[in-house]
C-alpha cells in the first residue's frame, strides 16, 4: 500500500506476537514505526526487526497506563519520527479465573492495562493527530469482547469496552479526518484469547470456527494496514473481526 508510505506509526505492546506482526507488516508498506512495550529490550527487538525493511524506528519501555509515560514517548515520536499518523491499541494482558476465583485486582490489572492504556495512548495522540486533521486509531479488541468466554470475565469486558470506547471516540474525532475502528481476532496466537484455558475448553470453542483452523498474527496485521490505509477513509466505528467465521 503505497499510501502508506512516509506515515508515522506508534504500536503499543509490539514486544511479541500481534504486536510485533503488526509492525513488521506497516513497515513492509513504508511506515516508520515507533514500538512501544512495558519489556523495553524486547520492543527493541521488534524495533531492529522494523528498521529491516528500510524505514526508521524507535523503541522505548513504557506502561501504557501512565499518562505521563505515554506522553513522553509520544513526544519523542513526533520529535524524531514525525507524526504521530497511526496508533494501534495493542497493549494487553490477560489474568483467568472464573468470577467466583477471580482476586480483584486481576480484574484491575487487566481493565487498567486493556482499557485505561488504550485511552491513554488515544489521549495522547488525539491533539497532533486533529491539528494534522488526519489520523488512524486501530484498537485490537477481541471475540471475546463480543460474545464472552467463561473464564474471562475480566478480559472480555476489557475488550468489550474498547470496542464502546472506539466507537465514541470515531464520533468525537471525524470532522477531523481521523477514523477510529477495531480489529478483534479470534484463535489467534498470542492475542490473548486462549490465555490459560484449559485444553479441552479451548477445543470446544475451536469446533465454533466454520474455517476449522486458528488463525496467525499475520492475517490479523493485513486488516489492520488495511484500516491504517487510504483505502479505508470512509470507515469508522466499525469492528472487523478476523474469526474465521466465529461470530457471524
Amino acid at each position: 500500500m503505497t499510501e502508506l508510505k512516509a506515515k508515522v506509526a506508534i504500536v503499543t505492546g509490539g514486544s511479541r506476537g500481534l504486536g510485533r506482526a503488526i509492525a513488521l507488516r506497516l513497515a513492509a508498506d513504508g511506515v516508520d514505526v515507533a514500538v512501544c512495550a512495558r519489556n523495553g529490550e524486547a520492543a527493541a527487538e521488534t524495533a531492529a526487526l522494523v528498521e529491516q525493511s528500510g524505514v526508521r524506528s524507535l523503541s522505548r519501555s513504557v506502561d501504557v497506563t501512565d499518562a505521563e509515560q505515554v506522553g513522553a514517548f509520544v513526544k519523542q515520536v513526533s520529535e524524531t519520527l514525525g507524526g504521530p499518523d497511526i496508533l494501534i491499541n495493542n497493549a494487553g494482558i490477560t489474568r483467568d479465573n472464573l468470577l467466583m476465583r477471580m482476586k480483584e485486582e486481576d480484574w484491575d490489572t487487566v481493565l487498567e492495562t486493556n482499557l485505561k492504556g488504550a485511552f491513554t495512548c488515544a489521549k495522547a495522540v488525539a491533539r497532533p493527530m486533529m491539528k494534522a486533521r488526519f489520523g488512524r486509531i486501530i484498537g485490537i479488541s477481541s471475540v471475546v469482547g463480543i460474545v464472552g468466554n467463561a473464564g474471562q470475565a475480566n478480559y472480555a469486558a476489557s475488550k468489550a469496552g474498547l470496542i464502546g470506547f472506539s466507537k465514541s471516540l470515531a464520533r468525537e474525532l471525524a470532522s477531523r479526518s481521523i477514523t477510529v475502528n477495531i480489529v478483534a481476532p479470534g484463535f489467534v496466537p498470542d492475542t490473548g484469547m486462549t490465555g490459560d484455558l484449559p485444553e479441552a475448553a479451548v477445543e470446544s470453542m475451536m469446533s465454533n470456527v466454520p474455517l476449522g483452523r486458528s488463525g496467525t498474527p499475520e492475517e490479523v496485521a493485513d486488516a489492520v494496514a488495511f484500516l491504517a490505509s487510504d483505502r479505508s477513509a470512509y470507515i469508522t466505528g466499525q469492528v472487523l473481526a478476523v474469526d474465521g467465521g466465529m461470530t457471524m
